[in-house]
């Protein structure tokens, strides 16, 4: 018998499969979809089972044997199997490197990565006909107590334990435990639909593959129609699949949905590598009706899917921006056609892509107009930071004295500000000089806690100087304002609130953000501050006020989403107000405040921004009027990569038809990590020949280690 396999290393040049002999102590284990250990070169790999044969034609290389088969489960499904050549083919990026980012990483390809599943001794009793101390008794009332104990447990009690084994009058069972515990179970009672929710739920055609946009305003009750959607397939005997943006919103919303649901598992990054692998093993056993996670939980290993939702769908949460760059939204319409079942597409600020496909009927529209129960929308007003009588350089009047009201009346407050660190570049005002990573074209930012200045692209960090390297001044001088300055200056005014901040800075330990969460909701803290992680889908019926510190933040990066982002940004965060029965307010600082993307978010007239950022796209050719595929061409030799970039557009102008090719320019930033990055932007409407012309130009520098070529496709060309 022989095999392809796969093997873990994702180059170009070897995205291939390698033929290997199997020996008769290995054939009984072999089929398609396991792993294998293998000797490659001078190495041995890890690889996926793709092909069994029974006999090969003649063979270049001498063909050898594998080493042992890794699994006794099949670890690639037949979906998976198809689903990963989809991923390859749509992302340009090798096979391996799309199967190793749909598994766990207990499961991936990888020699040497080991994670062991995690076993609890209990005791039983076996025979009672030996002798039995007094002492010893103890422990046997103990056991027919219980019916069981944990041998840790009764250790510590009693050392008699041990002697009862060894007599047999006790044994030990070894239970496998999943290493996740969940003590976020809400007595959430279960809400009768109102009329707009009914009606979204009676559109939904539960037997056919076909794609919803559910266009509800922030409140309108989006997650209580999800979960009738998904108790209905449930009952189905079928299964669900739940997609948020952000880890933030899992242990709020998981809470929610356990009044209602036992079966459920939680696939995000914030999980340790055992207790992901604990996970995703549950669904693969059967055990599970409803997965929940953010982007990389699109490939849970769920059969028979009966329903896929991904919520706040119009966020780059759902984007992965290393290779494989695969869209999540692009996953669930082929697992969607793969199982025959719905795909809902919630959001109150759906982007304009996914809206204008709705309004052609490539999506069926569903809309919720009204805020659930007795909830109203928040009053929103715009201060002209330019005019306001400001508290320093950050606060102005109104947003202090409405934050004073709300404490004195013991509500909550959310603030936004879309910068974490101290303050954003370190300059000297006398020479000029600021601060810069070593590594990237980046200005570090400063994080007064730690005293350290830190990139936020590759990690890099040092110590804060008081001295400018160039001219020796000691005027270096702070300039920008970070979540971490917002705190200090709020402390120093309101010396009695509790306020919390929530960013990644405060998020890296394991269980912080559901800490932060759970706290804020106990009303622990009197103002949550955070970045855009606490703008989307928490639910607090006692925040009265949210603030936007600089609505401005988003409105100027070079990008043709600004204006989108920075509207939905200001939406979506406004919508954390007043969401029960108590009035929700919002203060928006700006410099802009007469910029559309800012009236229209405070007055959350959604279709007239929509109308008005079609009018630039339509005039920039930008989506949804024009697709974008941006190709970045990389090396850590400036000149190299300077040359290799003129010539890639050369190659595109002259094979591609209907386009328009520009660039190369640099990158922002331009240097990451030691390695320059140019950017090549093709804009077309329609163009055939694209994806051949670009596998062409990867194939052509595989083996080219100097240079690498990543390519991007706009989530509207799929």
């Amino acid at each position: 018998m022989y095999i392809k396999v796969l093997v873990e290393l994702s180059a170009f040049n070897i995205d291939k499969t390698f033929t290997y002999h199997v020996s008769d102590e290995f054939i009984d284990d072999i089929k398609v979809g396991k792993r294998v250990l293998v000797p490659f070169n001078n190495q041995k790999l890890e690889g996926f089972i793709l092909e069994i044969l029974d006999s090969i034609e003649d063979e270049e290389y001498e063909i050898k044997d594998i080493i042992k088969v890794v699994d006794s489960d099949v670890i690639l499904t037949d979906e998976l199997l198809e689903l990963g050549k989809y991923l390859s083919n749509e992302t340009l990026s090798t096979l391996i490197s799309s199967y190793q980012a749909m598994l766990p990483s207990a499961l991936k390809a990888r020699n040497g990565k080991n994670i062991n599943i995690k076993y609890q001794k209990y005791v039983l009793i076996d025979n009672l006909n030996g002798e039995i101390t007094p002492k010893q008794q103890v422990i046997i009332d103990k056991i027919n107590e219980r019916g069981k104990c944990l041998y840790k447990d009764l250790k510590k009690i009693n050392s008699s334990v041990d002697t009862l084994i060894k007599k047999g009058i006790l044994k030990i069972n070894e239970v496998e435990e999943y290493r996740l515990e969940r003590n976020n179970r809400e007595n959430y009672l279960k809400h009768e639909l109102n009329k707009e929710q009914q009606e979204v739920f009676n559109k939904i055609q539960f037997d056919h593959e076909k794609t919803y946009l559910l266009y509800g305003i922030t409140g309108s009750g989006k997650t209580e129609v999800y979960m009738e959607i998904m108790e209905n397939v449930i009952k189905q005997g079928k299964t669900c699949l739940l997609l948020i943006p952000e880890i933030t919103l899992t242990n709020q919303i998981l809470a929610r949905l356990s009044s209602r649901f036992n079966r459920i598992a939680v696939l995000h990054s914030g999980l340790s590598d055992g207790e992901r692998y604990d996970e995703y093993r549950k669904i693969k056993r059967g055990e599970i009706d409803l997965v929940i996670g953010a982007r990389s939980s699109i490939f849970a290993p769920l059969e028979n899917i009966g329903v896929i939702i991904i919520d706040e769908c119009h966020t780059d949460s759902f984007r992965q921006d290393v290779m494989p760059k695969y869209d999540a939204i692009s996953i669930a319409k082929y697992r969607s056609h793969y199982h025959n079942c719905p795909l809902i597409l919630g959001s109150a600020t759906p982007t304009l892509e996914q809206f204008a496909r709705a309004k052609k009927g490539v999506y069926e529209l569903l809309t919720l107009t009204k805020r659930a129960g007795n909830a109203i929308l928040p009053i929103i007003n715009i201060v002209d930071m330019t005019k306001d009588n400001r508290v320093g350089t950050i606060f102005s009047k109104t947003l202090i004295d409405k934050i004073e009201e709300k404490l004195n009346k013991h509500e909550q407050i959310i603030l936004l500000q879309n910068r974490r660190g101290y303050s954003s570049i370190l300059m000297c005002p006398d020479c000029g000089y600021t601060m810069k990573c070593p590594n990237c074209d980046i200005s570090l930012t400063y994080h007064k806690t730690k005293e350290i200045m830190r990139c936020h692209y590759c990690g890099y960090a040092t110590k804060k100087t008081n001295i400018c390297p160039t001219c020796k001044s000691d005027k270096l001088r702070e300039l920008g304002t970070g979540t971490e300055k917002i705190e200090e200056e709020l402390q120093k005014i309101f010396k009695e609130a509790r306020i919390v901040r929530m960013d990644l800075d405060t998020t890296t330990k394991k269980g912080s953000h559901e800490k932060i969460i759970n706290d804020f909701g106990s009303y622990k803290y009197d103002i949550l501050l955070g970045t855009q992680m606490i703008s989307k889908g928490l639910d607090f019926p006692n925040v009265t006020l949210v603030g936007v510190i600089n609505a401005d933040t988003s409105l100027f990066i070079p990008s043709y989403k600004s204006n989108e982002n920075t509207f939905d940004l200001i939406n979506q965060v406004s919508g954390r107000s007043g969401r029960s029965e108590k009035t929700g307010e919002v203060v928006i600082q700006t410099y802009n405040p007469d910029h559309f993307a800012i009236t229209l978010a405070s007055k959350n007239d959604y279709l007239s921004f929509y109308e008005e950022e079609m009018k630039n796209r339509l005039v920039g050719k930008y989506p949804p009027y024009f697709y974008i595929t941006q190709v970045k061409v990389k090396s850590s030799d400036y000149e190299l990569v300077s040359k290799e970039s003129n010539k890639i557009k050369n190659i595109l102008q002259s094979k591609l038809s209907n386009k328009e090719v520009i660039g190369p320019s640099m990158d922002i930033p331009f240097r990451i990590n030691n390695i320059y990055r140019f950017n090549i932007i093709i804009k077309y409407k329609k163009e055939d020949n694209l994806k051949t012309v670009l596998s062409e130009l990867i194939d052509h520098y595989k083996s080219n280690y100097k240079i690498k070529i990543e390519v991007s496709f706009n989530p509207n060309n799929i």
